[in-house]
């Protein structure tokens, strides 16, 4: 099933075995599609005095201590600088939570996690996705990709069961 929708067409992704299986076969050798030449970067420049602007959730509420003020600074965020840092939002936690069961889901063997693998000509699932050429460079790390919004596009096969707590 090739991924359509709100999305898009998010298309397929060659297949490519496993990371963690070619590193438990020699850690020593690694293929060469995943061996990149080293790069210079340029020099970025940066401007200390520059700060971004922090914008509180909690001073939005019409009626709190501050309101005023916080509004004047989510305008003038917007307007000079198009961008913010959201503070107290509480999306922290839910953040946080989704890292734990993540990385939980990754130290699981090999054969748990291939039971949400992905499937031809879809990008949903673990492994690695947006595989086009045979001679693409690759990352050296396989992935989960899901889509849990919209809900109608959800497709739970490729959600882990393990741990528990990842839904």
């Amino acid at each position: 099933m090739v991924t359509t929708g709100v999305f898009g067409d998010l298309g397929g992704s060659l297949p490519v075995e496993n990371v963690q299986a070619l590193a438990s076969k020699n850690p020593e050798d690694i293929p060469l599609r995943y061996i990149r030449p080293e790069v210079e970067s340029d020099e970025i420049l940066v401007d200390g005095s520059l700060q971004i602007p922090v914008i509180d959730i909690n001073n939005l509420v019409i009626g709190q201590v501050g309101y005023e003020e916080e509004l004047a600074k989510l305008h003038r965020a917007c307007k000079e600088w198009g961008f913010f840092q959201l503070i107290n939002h509480g999306a922290s936690e839910a953040i946080e939570h989704m890292k734990v069961v993540t990385e939980e889901f990754f130290k699981l063997p090999l054969e748990e996690k291939m039971a949400c693998a992905q499937v031809p000509n879809n990008i949903e699932g673990y492994g690695q996705a947006f595989v086009v050429s045979e001679d693409q460079k690759l990352d050296w790390g396989d992935m989960l990709f899901i889509l849990p919004l919209p809900a109608s596009r959800r497709n739970v096969r490729f959600w882990p069961q393990n741990p528990a707590s990842f839904k």
